[in-house]
């Protein structure tokens, strides 16, 4: 570490894992899903376009260990697998569909930022 650099605190640290995990895309889709209330994890797969089901699977066990997400298992045949947010989890609702408004409304502007980008 240089002179003048302040060391990194173990919560900063932790702080930092955690914007990794609310703000992967994975999880903002997850959690923009769940805001709608509790689904079964085959319907969360077929609402989220492109996720894997490797992917999907790591996501959520990332959230339930974060305390962000609940997942109950139903006991039928075969077994269902529905997840949910918790109330920690139900704080993100705002800032996450923030995000999406956001990127919504401004989609247009950042494709024409793009494409004049790449005739350069």
């Amino acid at each position: 570490m240089s002179p003048g650099h302040a060391a990194v605190r173990p919560h900063e640290c932790l702080a930092r894992e955690i914007l990794d995990r609310v703000g992967d895309k994975w999880s903002v889709y997850i959690v923009a899903m769940l805001s709608g209330g509790p689904l079964r994890f085959s319907e969360l797969r077929r609402r989220i376009e492109g996720i894997s089901q490797r992917m999907l699977t790591l996501t959520l066990r990332s959230l339930e260990r974060d305390g962000l997400v609940t997942r109950t298992v139903h006991p039928t045949v075969p077994p269902s697998v529905e997840y949910a947010l918790t109330r920690l989890g139900r704080t993100l609702i705002a800032p996450v569909m923030a995000l999406v408004a956001w990127a919504e409304k401004n989609k247009t502007r950042i494709q024409q930022a793009r494409n004049a980008f790449d005739r350069r």
